[in-house]
Formats: structure tokens, sequence, C-alpha cells
């Protein structure tokens, strides 16, 4: 692990996985990138796009504080599920079907309960899905900066989430406790949480409309 908990992995280094070890890499974090091909492959890339971060291996990425789902979400079945055991993950995937295809194990439940369930032993926690990767580096201010914008976090376990949380304000963005994953469907595609920027206060109130339009579903 990084010293102080402070290390990075992330899984996929397109648009998305970027973005997120630049910003990282600007919070402090020692970050490392992983893809499906070997290091060598993706070294140059990476050191190109993404000065500061190492090329690894994905059992190397599993094996930071935290670790970054950035791929597209069908590829969620490549992982492996027992180095990424016992760690931290946090999910910023989406389902889009054009790219992912069919997927009916999504069955309605948020696309973050699957993965869930695919890593049974891991600790998943959706967030960073619900904020465009040229947003995110644009948008990130500091502590207490008039208007920050928010990003929510879910998932199960409270402790990933406090983890998560803090990582969330480390580059540059209010978090958010949205609760338990489940709580999660409210930042997919589709919602009021992905479709616009909220301050906290804001984030939170479209939290709980769409805790409340979903109550009122299971009651019809």
């Amino acid at each position: 692990m990084g010293q102080g908990g402070r290390s990075i992995g992330i899984l996929g280094a397109g648009r998305v996985g970027t973005a997120v070890a630049r910003e990282a890499l600007k919070a402090g974090y020692e970050v490392r990138i992983a893809t499906a091909k070997p290091v060598e492959d993706i070294a140059l890339i990476v050191e190109i796009i993404t000065p500061g971060a190492m090329a690894v291996t994905a059992a190397e990425a599993a094996q930071a504080d935290l670790v970054v789902l950035a791929l597209p979400l069908h590829k969620y079945r490549t992982l492996d599920r027992a180095a990424l055991a016992g760690r931290v993950v946090i999910d910023a995937m989406n389902y889009w079907e054009p790219t992912d295809g069919a997927m009916p194990e999504l069955g309605g439940r948020g696309s973050s309960e699957v993965v869930q369930d695919f890593l049974a032993a891991s600790h998943v926690v959706k967030t960073l899905n619900h904020i465009g990767y040229h947003e995110l580096e644009a948008d990130g201010r500091p502590a207490g900066a008039a208007g920050r914008r928010a990003l929510a976090v879910a998932g199960d376990d409270a402790s990933a989430r406090e983890r998560v949380l803090a990582f969330v304000d480390a580059l540059g963005y209010d978090a958010v406790d949205a609760g338990p994953l489940a709580a999660g469907r409210a930042l997919e595609p589709g919602t009021e949480a992905f479709a616009g920027a909220h301050d906290a206060a804001g984030l939170a109130e479209a939290l709980g409309r769409h805790a409340a339009s979903a109550a009122e579903s299971a009651a019809a």
C-alpha cells in the first residue's frame, strides 16, 4: 500500500481513467494504472498522458489503497475477484447499451449492485460516474469554496464509504454520503443527479426526490 493510505489503482486507461489519474496525482496520491494489455505496451502512453503515474499489472493496481474501475461496464466480468478481495473498489462505470450491449443481469437493479455481486469479497463504492471526465478536471475547487460542486458516494460498507468520501473531497468536490449501494441508482444515467452539476445541498435534495419517487413506485 501507499504511504498513509495514499495510493490509487486505476483499472482502465481511457478518458475516465486517465482523468481520475491526473486529478489524483494533483491531490498528492500515488497512482498506478493497469489495462488488459501488458505493462510494456502501455508504459509510454501512461508516461505521456498521465505523467507521474505508474503503468502496472492489474494485480499490482489491485493492491492500492483504493481501486477505481474505469472500464466499459460489461468488462466487469473480466475483473480478478481474488486480487480485489478485501479491497475498497470505486465503481465509476455506467451502463451504455451501444457499448455494453444487452445486460439482462441488471434486471432493474443498479449497475454497481451487479458489480458488488460479482466482487462479493470486495467493498464496492459508487461515485465519479455522475461527472464527465472533462468536468472532473475543470470543476474541482478547494474545500470551502463558494458553489463547490458535489459528488455522491454510495456503498454498503460504512468504513469504505468514509474512505471514498475523503478521496472525493481531496479531488476538489464536496462529498455527499448517499448511503447504501442501492442508493447509487439515483446517480445513474437519466437521473437528476447525473444530468447536471449540483452543490451539496442541491445534490442531497436530488437524492431525496429520487428516493421518494422510488418509494412511491414500489408502493403503487
